[in-house]
């Protein structure tokens, strides 16, 4: 059973980056056929796919974030990262790490971390 664990930051202040990161355990970040993603939630609103990357290093981004996302693994620690650039308050959500099967949906999900976009 995949278990996933967010990590990072909750405050960030207006035009830096925001950095999380998840651990991973019961699998591999490269075993076959699996997906590694995030997923936000916005105060008051519904689920946001911001990306995510395949085992085979395969990258795959909201086309409304694209231009300042990056999602990357770190097999050596079994983790992977995201990276969101030029942060304004609009990026204030509770994030999740998400992990599932190619044409499974997303079955595991991390717990969730806030992070606030305020100076």
């Amino acid at each position: 059973q995949v278990q996933l664990q967010e990590s990072g930051p909750g405050l960030v202040k207006p035009s830096q980056t925001l950095s999380l990161g998840c651990t991973v355990s019961g699998a591999s970040t490269t075993t076959n056929s699996y997906f590694w993603g995030w997923i936000r939630q916005p105060p008051g609103k519904g689920l946001e796919w911001v990306g995510h990357i395949s085992w085979d290093d395969n990258a795959y981004y909201s086309p409304t974030l694209k231009s300042r996302t990056s999602i990357a693994k770190d097999t050596s620690k079994n983790q992977f990262s995201l990276q969101l650039t030029s942060v304004a308050p609009e990026d204030t959500a509770v994030y999740f790490c998400v992990s599932g099967v190619a044409g499974a949906g997303w079955s595991a999900w991390g717990q969730g971390t806030q992070v606030t976009v305020s100076s």
